[in-house]
Protein backbone atom coordinates (compact mmCIF):
# COMPACT_ATOMS: atom_id res chain seq x y z
CA UNK A 1 0.00 0.00 0.00
CA UNK A 2 1.12 3.50 -0.85
CA UNK A 3 -0.02 6.58 1.07
CA UNK A 4 0.24 9.73 -0.58
CA UNK A 5 -0.27 13.16 1.15
CA UNK A 6 -1.56 16.06 -0.69
CA UNK A 7 -1.33 19.56 -0.06
CA UNK A 8 -2.71 22.75 -1.56
CA UNK A 9 -2.60 26.40 -0.35
CA UNK A 10 -6.70 26.91 -1.16
CA UNK A 11 -7.58 23.74 -0.25
CA UNK A 12 -7.07 21.42 3.06
CA UNK A 13 -4.62 18.88 3.05
CA UNK A 14 -5.95 15.27 1.74
CA UNK A 15 -4.80 11.81 1.88
CA UNK A 16 -4.86 9.55 -0.55
CA UNK A 17 -4.45 5.32 -0.13
CA UNK A 18 -3.54 3.30 -3.57
CA UNK A 19 -4.13 -0.29 -2.85
CA UNK A 20 -3.27 -2.82 -5.02
CA UNK A 21 -5.82 -5.63 -5.94
CA UNK A 22 -4.30 -7.26 -8.94
CA UNK A 23 -2.03 -7.37 -12.03
CA UNK A 24 -3.76 -4.11 -13.39
CA UNK A 25 -6.64 -3.23 -10.84
CA UNK A 26 -5.85 -0.14 -7.99
CA UNK A 27 -8.01 0.97 -5.09
CA UNK A 28 -7.52 4.58 -4.59
CA UNK A 29 -9.25 6.13 -1.43
CA UNK A 30 -8.71 10.05 -1.18
CA UNK A 31 -9.70 11.52 2.14
CA UNK A 32 -10.17 15.26 3.07
CA UNK A 33 -8.11 16.11 6.48
CA UNK A 34 -9.56 19.25 8.53
CA UNK A 35 -7.88 19.59 11.57
CA UNK A 36 -8.63 16.05 13.37
CA UNK A 37 -11.14 15.23 11.13
CA UNK A 38 -11.19 12.92 8.31
CA UNK A 39 -14.05 12.83 5.93
CA UNK A 40 -14.31 10.48 2.25
CA UNK A 41 -14.15 12.31 -1.17
CA UNK A 42 -16.67 10.97 -3.63
CA UNK A 43 -17.84 11.99 -6.76
CA UNK A 44 -20.92 12.96 -5.72
CA UNK A 45 -19.33 15.00 -2.72
CA UNK A 46 -17.21 16.99 -5.59
CA UNK A 47 -20.43 17.18 -8.08
CA UNK A 48 -22.20 18.98 -5.06
CA UNK A 49 -19.02 21.23 -3.93
CA UNK A 50 -18.82 22.43 -7.63
CA UNK A 51 -22.94 23.10 -7.97
CA UNK A 52 -22.62 25.19 -5.09
CA UNK A 53 -19.78 27.06 -6.74
CA UNK A 54 -21.17 27.57 -10.09
CA UNK A 55 -24.68 26.50 -10.82
CA UNK A 56 -24.07 26.84 -14.60
CA UNK A 57 -24.47 24.48 -17.31
CA UNK A 58 -25.74 20.72 -14.93
CA UNK A 59 -27.75 17.88 -16.35
CA UNK A 60 -30.11 15.91 -14.71
CA UNK A 61 -28.09 13.14 -14.27
CA UNK A 62 -25.83 14.59 -12.01
CA UNK A 63 -27.97 15.74 -10.14
CA UNK A 64 -29.79 12.32 -9.53
CA UNK A 65 -26.02 11.04 -8.72
CA UNK A 66 -25.59 12.96 -5.91
CA UNK A 67 -29.28 12.30 -4.59
CA UNK A 68 -28.13 9.07 -4.45
CA UNK A 69 -25.23 9.33 -2.13
CA UNK A 70 -27.17 11.83 -0.07
CA UNK A 71 -30.10 9.28 0.47
CA UNK A 72 -32.56 11.54 -1.45
CA UNK A 73 -34.92 9.77 -3.52
CA UNK A 74 -36.58 10.73 -6.57
CA UNK A 75 -39.03 9.92 -9.38
CA UNK A 76 -38.50 10.35 -13.35
CA UNK A 77 -40.63 7.83 -15.52
CA UNK A 78 -41.32 9.14 -18.71
CA UNK A 79 -42.15 12.78 -17.47
CA UNK A 80 -40.68 16.25 -18.07
CA UNK A 81 -39.93 16.51 -14.66
CA UNK A 82 -37.52 14.31 -12.30
CA UNK A 83 -38.87 15.08 -8.59
CA UNK A 84 -36.67 14.85 -5.80
CA UNK A 85 -37.86 13.15 -2.39
CA UNK A 86 -35.98 14.43 0.67
CA UNK A 87 -36.96 11.74 4.08
CA UNK A 88 -39.07 14.18 5.57
CA UNK A 89 -41.08 14.15 2.57
CA UNK A 90 -39.81 17.56 0.85
CA UNK A 91 -39.86 17.73 -2.77
CA UNK A 92 -38.38 19.15 -5.80
CA UNK A 93 -39.82 19.35 -9.13
CA UNK A 94 -36.53 20.14 -11.56
CA UNK A 95 -37.44 20.11 -15.35
CA UNK A 96 -35.33 17.73 -17.03
CA UNK A 97 -33.96 19.77 -19.95
CA UNK A 98 -30.16 20.05 -20.61
CA UNK A 99 -29.24 22.04 -18.87
CA UNK A 100 -30.54 22.98 -15.94
CA UNK A 101 -31.12 25.99 -15.09
CA UNK A 102 -29.34 28.06 -12.16
CA UNK A 103 -32.46 28.82 -10.13
CA UNK A 104 -32.82 24.82 -10.25
CA UNK A 105 -29.35 23.86 -9.06
CA UNK A 106 -29.36 26.14 -6.38
CA UNK A 107 -32.60 24.94 -4.75
CA UNK A 108 -31.42 21.24 -5.35
CA UNK A 109 -28.43 22.26 -3.22
CA UNK A 110 -30.12 23.68 -0.55
CA UNK A 111 -32.60 20.76 -0.31
CA UNK A 112 -29.64 18.20 -0.38
CA UNK A 113 -27.77 20.43 2.30
CA UNK A 114 -31.50 20.60 4.57
CA UNK A 115 -32.39 23.82 4.29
Amino acid sequence: MLVLTLSSSRQPPAVAYLIPLGDDVKLTLTYNVTGSIVSPVNTATKLLEAMQRNPLDWRIEQLQTVARQRGLDWRHEGSSHCVFIRADGKTLPVPAHRPVKPIYVKKFVALVSGA
